[in-house]
């Protein structure tokens, strides 16, 4: 297969003249992270991050003040007061900040955070800016301060003892989304830099060797060069583009996805470590208990214990 030419001199004015580097600091969703969170921005400020695994969370994102550049997908958006982000489950998404202001909440919806309300999960679901090239709307004035309250309100109640707080809650994020329906203007996005697209497929060809469907379901993790000739560039270019910006090379990103993945599969099923280690692609049960000790420094029998006894990861 023909690969494609190595843009050393774009890559360097890339990163020199756009972004910080490292620009992004890849974030994975917390294992055991509640069903619903919500943060206020000022007191929460959000890191230039990028999100690369798809952990289900529908995800709001509400400018009070500031702004900053957001990615969704291949889309890309600049952020300003009063603009309102719908982030769907399955996209990878990425932010930077671009001002010292940060006002405005985000929060993180499960789908089983619906459970008792599928008529809410239909609703988002179905609802149409949770797509990548209409994910941005922008709110008036008006709407948006009003749209900042429904935030303070569901974030006051989250932190009470209510025992119908979270009927409130739902009440609140169906008066968001109607709110944002209401305005009905889109943000335009911007064109995506070129090197971006390189870090978004090779993300994406990586969380597509973790659909796990069961036990008996086997990871196939590509080696670096493999990503690199899928993606028709040369190795040596994808993994020095993927370490500037992110600050890890194609080879650490790997393996801390793929210890993202233990983590959850200790957590969230009874499965013994034998089995996810199999899962997981280990030949050997004693290298996937070696890597994990190695990296997490414990046993992942241990960690497994500490999460579901104490809540520690």
């Amino acid at each position: 297969m023909q690969k494609a030419e190595i843009p050393r001199l774009e890559l360097e004015t890339f990163t020199s003249v756009n972004f910080k580097v490292p620009f992004l600091n890849v974030d994975y969703y917390q294992v055991g992270a509640s069903y619903f969170i919500i943060k206020n921005r000022e007191d929460n400020p959000v890191k230039d991050y990028i999100s690369p695994n798809r952990r289900q969370f529908y995800k709001i994102f509400h400018i009070a003040s500031g702004t900053g550049i957001l990615t969704v997908g291949l889309h890309q958006y600049l952020l300003k007061q009063g603009d309102i982000a719908f982030l769907h489950p399955d996209e990878i998404m990425s932010w930077q900040t671009t001002s010292s202001a940060n006002g405005g909440h985000f929060c993180l919806i499960h789908p089983r955070y619906f459970d008792q309300a599928e008529h809410v999960l239909q609703l988002f679901r179905n609802y149409a800016y949770f797509k990548p090239s209409i994910a941005v709307v922008q709110l008036s004035g008006d709407q948006s301060k009003l749209v900042n309250r429904y935030f303070e309100f569901m974030l006051n109640e989250e932190e009470s003892n209510h025992h119908d707080k979270k009927q409130a809650i739902l009440l609140h994020l169906q008066m968001i989304l109607l709110e944002a329906q209401r305005a009905g203007k889109t943000l335009a996005d911007m064109p995506i830099p070129h090197n971006y697209r390189y870090i978004h497929g090779f993300l994406t060809l990586l969380e597509s060797a973790f659909q796990i469907q069961g036990p008996g379901t086997v990871v196939k993790t590509k080696t670096a060069a493999e990503f690199a000739d899928q993606l028709n560039v040369h190795p040596n270019y994808l993994n020095s583009l993927v370490k500037n910006q992110t600050g890890k090379t194609l080879r650490e990103h790997i393996q801390a996805r793929l210890l993202y993945e233990a983590k959850v599969l200790l957590t969230q099923t009874n499965w013994d470590v034998s089995t996810i280690s199999h899962v997981l692609g280990f030949s050997e049960h004693a290298a996937f208990t070696s890597l994990f000790h190695k990296k997490v420094h414990m046993a992942p029998s241990i960690f497994r214990d500490n999460v579901l006894n104490n809540g520690h990861v």
